[in-house]
């Protein structure tokens, strides 16, 4: 099938496609006489698989390490486990940033109550200075 189709079947647009493969993140695909690319069933698996890991904010490299795993099915998944448990880390981390910056968005917002003109905006002054 070409692009196109691919792109339809997964839902990914032609240039993250492109892209996947420039990162060789999908295998190497045959060219048709006339250049267009040519992919198969492997490449629906193996670009829904890059699409779950980016759903879950997995980076490009380390969906390569776990592709590069995955070539190896005998062994301990050990390695899998702890780069999703550095991940629980970094999540649990933004979660407190983001309380933090909830916080600090309702001190800010108390600063300026309803029909205020914006010479008065506590919320302006504020950030002004």
């Amino acid at each position: 099938m070409k692009i196109g189709k691919l792109a339809k079947l997964t839902a990914c647009s032609i240039q993250t496609i492109r892209y996947y493969e420039k990162e060789g993140l999908l295998d190497t695909v045959k060219r048709s006489e006339g250049n267009y690319r040519l992919y198969d069933s492997r490449a629906i698996k193996q670009l829904m698989f890059i699409k779950h890991c980016r759903n879950l904010d997995i980076t490009l490299s380390e969906i390569r390490q776990l592709i590069e795993i995955k070539d190896f099915p005998e062994t301990t998944c050990n390695n899998v486990n702890a780069l999703v448990d550095r991940h629980i880390k970094q999540v649990d981390l933004r979660i407190e940033e983001l309380k933090e910056l909830k916080r600090q968005l309702k001190i800010l917002r108390r600063k300026c109550n309803a029909g205020r003109v914006v010479k008065e905006c506590g919320i302006l002054l504020e950030l002004s200075q």
